[in-house]
């Protein structure tokens, strides 16, 4: 009854807007629908057809998606710096990084710092580690608060800079944990905007994923952002050259399921970002 109902009701429609008399039609059609699903109380029967229903989740994702056995919380840094400071930007910070980085008392680390090549320009990235989740976070913070260079490094830092952003990230449980390793290496940080509600879908696949990009150990680390812009992935991959890239991700079509993978995860994706960055000397990542 109600398939026939609709089915009548948009015939009726169509032929209404190409007969001119659609306004009094479209009413009257709005008119007779309602009171059909009043009778009928197909309401719900009517909006199962429009709305997709999701299994209900007990957990948030990030506790679903995120390694258990360690409790690291990672903050990773875009500064857009002025073109003619660049240089005296990276000088800076391969001054007074390291020391933060060597500094027992603070449960932070290094990961990685970069310049991008290819991509935004005049841009550094730094990606940060804190062993202990949150409250390491707070305590490295504070204790920055009375560290005379680091506050003198902000000021001087402050002047070179056009704007800068940041989020803070987990990392996925099926990727690897960024450790140091020798150069030369390029790096690229590949960078997804999902909707809304897929975080999990999109997990899922890369967990299956990333057996397929280890062979020549580009795969560096993944995370997914917790403050900042949401829904955001980030990929990190080292390559020898840009060439070696080119092969290795060709050589990725070559394993079954690969093109599954791509197939089922690019339409959660909103927008999508590419940078091939150069390790600065005080990188750990080289």
């Amino acid at each position: 009854m109600a398939t026939r109902v609709l089915q009548s009701s948009f015939s009726g429609l169509y032929r209404a807007a190409h007969t001119g008399r659609a306004k009094g039609h479209v009413t009257a059609v709005i008119r007779g629908l309602s009171a059909s699903n009043n009778r009928n109380r197909e309401d719900s029967w009517f909006k199962s057809l429009f709305v997709r229903k999701v299994d209900p989740r007990k957990d948030a994702h990030s506790h679903l998606l995120a390694k258990k056995e360690d409790n690291n919380l990672y903050k990773i840094q875009f500064h857009n710096v002025k073109p003619e400071c660049l240089e005296a930007y990276n000088k800076l910070c391969d001054e007074v990084l390291p020391s933060i980085h060597a500094e027992q008392n603070y449960p932070c680390e290094l990961v990685g710092t970069w310049n991008t090549w290819y991509g935004e320009q005049d841009q550094a990235v730094h990606l940060w580690r804190y062993r202990g989740g949150y409250p390491a976070l707070t305590e490295v913070m504070n204790k920055l608060k009375n560290n005379k260079d680091f506050l003198e490094y902000r000021k001087e830092r402050g002047k070179m800079l056009l704007s800068r952003r940041n989020q803070l990230l987990l990392e996925f449980s099926f990727w690897n944990e960024p450790v140091p390793r020798d150069g030369p290496n390029i790096y690229e940080l590949r960078s997804y905007q999902l909707r809304p509600g897929t975080m999990i879908e999109w997990g899922n696949y890369w967990a299956r994923a990333i057996s397929y990009r280890q062979h020549n150990r580009e795969a560096v680390g993944g995370f997914f952002s917790q403050i900042g812009d949401l829904y955001m992935v980030h990929h990190l991959w080292a390559y020898k050259d840009l060439q070696s890239r080119e092969d290795t991700r060709n050589a990725a079509w070559q394993h079954e399921g690969w093109d599954e993978v791509v197939y089922y995860t690019v339409p959660l994706i909103q927008h999508m970002e590419s940078r091939i960055m150069i390790p600065l000397k005080a990188s750990p990542l080289q």
